[in-house]
């Protein structure tokens, strides 16, 4: 990696943090993935997934939530000696692209020990119930010597990472650090709660018994901040300055400033798009880097290289963290060094394959980045013979084959019958707060184009022109069609396509009947709704948005509530008038919803596509995406697309 091409840039600068130099200032924060073992041990997944990280040119990777005792949490567990060596591998493995790596330790809030002695009785109940209590009271109800033996294992985990050769130790300041800290969360009466002092004093005590275990290394705090608007378990806004200066003054070198969590919805510290803006936390970050002469880390919907540039030139933070654009690309430093920081494959803030795998307690993947994950296996290689390649359809399942077949070395050609490339990724940016889809077409297109594949538009090949051109392989990628079910009237003048709605081809008036309360069914409804109409949807399943990331739903749900959408679940509309929808529910009681258009979105179905005859002309074919046998998603669109081109 060159840097001297861009001297000016101070994302590409070293930053000094205590006595430890990093490289640059572009940090992974710590994020939850799901790759290590059921027993909480590193495995070569993680190892390859964080030195991925590393030979992407980031400086400094957090590894998030390491625990210092056994527990439920599905994350690192660093709390035996047995442990030590599987993280001394990941540090080698990163220490060799002269990244720096720090163990996020942290205590959950809830009574560890007592929950695990209680699984051996096999009583899930009582677990359960045990924990939904701690959540609330542990806080409050944990003794003065319980937290000095926490602190004790804390310290403990510390020297294990030590010996693993770890850089740094992160203190995460939310759940037990932060739940003491927090006016929310805290309710005592003792020397821990009361008086900011006193809040304070768990967070600081930890803070100096780590300065004493293992002063060689550099101390993080993530700082984790209660705004009005968001989080509990956290330092208030008001409080944050004093301890930021606290907390320097106690030996911390470095402070990471992120929202607070505990409310339950990761919306509030890992938002979906159209939630929080851009750099939310950024201004934030800002008060605290005034406040205190080490060095400031921001995080938080940062999705593009300059708009981290010109925090740190703004002088809001001294080194910049990303979390979901990593995952999505992680080459950010090296494509900057190189000048190309337009190919960046930027983040779309869906939630789908990371936020809601952590809440499903599923590894963490990327839709739009097919190796996250998969580092151990999957890359991009060139060709052994290079072929002439034909992909058919311009949506992200053929946009993305066309990109790595060319990258692998083929002539690549892309035929799309439509004047605009995207797919359904054009629809699905249409309802609110989706447009930064958009940023995944203009990125899908410039990666192929970069790549050297051909791109037509408004052209679609009849059989014979396509056997015509004599392609070694054609990948398909047709996508899928809207699915209309066999209603009596559903063929009425007053029956709309949600596709159609969606793309402005078809106008819809007066009250409106969605029939179909899935994504996109929800997502048209809100789209109506914010357009004046009067929306109710109808929905066979028992609950609606199914397939909806889980951090977007309150935003959903509250939008709903805001604009009057009425949903009816486990009811099926039995016919169509003019007038009105007839429907039953579940316990077969009939009723009629009064309306004057109806909006079909029940789902879709794969567009179909003759291979015989290219089969036999001994041409490789493969499906891709949609149209592989069933409708799916952008991940399924990009998964299959990469592998099936990587295959060729």
């Amino acid at each position: 990696m060159k840097t001297e091409q861009h001297p000016n840039l101070l994302l590409l600068e070293p930053l000094r943090v205590g006595c430890t130099e990093f490289k640059n200032r572009l940090m992974f924060p710590p994020l939850t993935t799901g790759y290590e073992g059921k027993d909480g041990s590193i495995t070569p997944r993680s190892c390859a997934f964080y030195e991925r990280l590393a030979q992407g040119g980031t400086a400094y990777i957090v590894v998030g939530d390491v625990n210092p005792v056994p527990s439920f949490s599905p994350t690192p567990r660093l709390f035996d000696d047995a442990q030590i060596e599987p993280f001394a591998q990941l540090c080698n493995a990163v220490h060799k692209h002269g990244a720096k790596i720090a163990a996020q330790i942290f205590y959950p809030e809830y009574d560890v020990e007592s929950l695990v002695a209680m699984a051996s009785s096999g009583n899930m109940a009582a677990i359960r119930q045990k924990m939904h209590y701690d959540m609330e009271h542990f806080t409050d109800e944990v003794t003065p010597e319980k937290l000095q033996d926490i602190i004790n294992k804390m310290v403990a985990c510390a020297l294990r990472a030590e010996k693993a050769d770890i850089d740094a130790i992160q203190i995460h300041g939310d759940r037990l650090v932060g739940a003491l800290c927090s006016t929310r969360m805290n309710h005592r009466t003792d020397q821990y709660g009361g008086s900011l002092e006193n809040r304070a004093r768990f967070a600081r005590q930890l803070v100096q018994a780590l300065r004493k275990a293992v002063p060689k290394l550099i101390i993080d705090y993530k700082l984790a901040i209660v705004t009005p608007q968001r989080g509990r378990g956290g330092i208030d806004l008001a409080d944050a300055v004093q301890m930021a200066q606290w907390l320097q003054a106690d030996g911390v070198d470095m402070l990471h400033v992120a929202q607070a969590n505990h409310t339950g919805n990761l919306a509030d510290t890992i938002p979906p798009m159209g939630v929080q803006p851009y750099g939310f936390f950024a201004d934030i970050a800002a008060q605290i880097k005034s406040a205190v002469s080490i060095p400031v880390s921001t995080v938080g919907r940062i999705v593009e290289a300059a708009m981290a540039e010109n925090m740190l030139r703004s002088g809001k933070a001294d080194i910049v963290a990303v979390g979901r654009p990593l995952l999505c690309d992680p080459d950010w430093i090296n494509k900057i060094a190189a000048g190309k920081s337009d190919t960046i494959r930027r983040c779309i803030s869906c939630n789908k394959g990371c936020t809601d795998a952590i809440q499903n307690r599923a590894a963490v993947g990327c839709v739009l980045n097919a190796e996250n994950g998969f580092e151990q296996e999957l890359s991009i290689r060139p060709a052994e013979k290079i072929k002439t390649v034909v992909v058919l359809g311009g949506g992200a399942a053929g946009l993305e084959a066309a990109r790595v077949a060319a990258l692998c070395g083929h002539k690549v050609t892309l035929y799309e019958q439509s004047t605009r490339l995207g797919g359904q990724l054009l629809l699905a940016a249409t309802p609110p707060r989706k447009h930064e889809l958009l940023r995944a077409i203009d990125d899908l297109i410039h990666a192929a184009l970069s790549a050297g594949a051909e791109l037509h538009i408004g052209k679609t090949l009849t059989t014979q022109e396509l056997l015509a051109q004599k392609p070694d392989a054609v990948l398909v990628a047709v996508g899928a069609s809207s699915f209309v079910p066999n209603i009596q009237g559903s063929k009425g003048s007053n029956v709309y396509d949600a596709w159609e709605v969606l793309s402005d081809s078809q106008a819809v008036y007066g009250k409106v009947v969605v029939i179909g309360g899935g994504l996109v069914g929800c997502e048209t409804a809100e789209f109506l709704a914010l357009r004046g109409h009067s929306v109710t949807i109808v929905e066979m399943l028992d609950r609606i948005a199914t397939g909806e990331s889980e951090t977007v739903m309150p935003t959903l749900l509250a939008e709903f509530e805001k604009y009057g959408v009425e949903h009816h679940v486990q009811t099926t509309v039995t016919a169509i008038s003019e007038k009105f929808v007839s429907c039953r529910r579940a316990d077969e009681s009939v009723f009629d919803i009064v309306c004057d258009s109806v909006v079909m979105a029940v789902g879709a179905r794969s567009v179909t596509f003759d291979t015989a005859p290219l089969v036999q002309a001994g041409i490789e074919v493969a499906l891709l995406g949609d149209c592989a046998g069933k409708s799916a998603d952008i991940a399924n669109a990009i998964s299959t697309a990469y592998r099936a081109a990587n295959k060729l």
